[in-house]
């Protein structure tokens, strides 16, 4: 039988910030939450850093092992609809960061928005001409 509690992290990693949350296993009661900016106490762009990814990731590592959280999955989201599809620069850096740790990762899910018909994207018909 595998020991510990499980937890879900979930990162949100757009261009400009990286946030992580951790909750229980239903995702209804938040636990930690930590955002680049806050974990270096700045503003500009060592936020979008993956440094500043982990340093958040380390936040939130540190409270779910007080709370007896040793297994997690990860649930990584990018800004999605019809703005970007791609997670920021701060998403790998948080899951290594998290690995390193000490919590257990048993999954990687990407949970980006995708749009099933949204609205129209900027730049008219023949798009954004340069």
């Amino acid at each position: 039988m595998v020991e510990g509690i499980k937890g879900i992290v979930h990162i949100y990693a757009s261009k400009n910030n990286t946030i992580i949350t951790l909750t229980d296993i239903t995702g209804a009661e938040t636990i930690a939450k930590s955002s680049a900016g806050q974990a270096l106490q700045t503003s500009g762009t060592k936020k979008s850093s993956p440094y500043g990814a982990m340093a958040a990731a380390e936040e939130v590592a540190a409270k779910a092992k007080d709370r007896g959280i040793t297994r997690v999955d990860v649930r990584v989201r990018a800004p999605g609809g019809s703005r970007s599809k791609q997670p920021g620069p701060g998403a790998q850096a948080a899951i290594r960061a998290l690995a390193r740790a000490g919590l257990k990762i048993e999954l990687i899910e990407d949970v980006t928005p995708i749009p099933r018909d949204g609205t129209r994207p900027p730049g008219g018909r023949r798009g954004r001409r340069v």
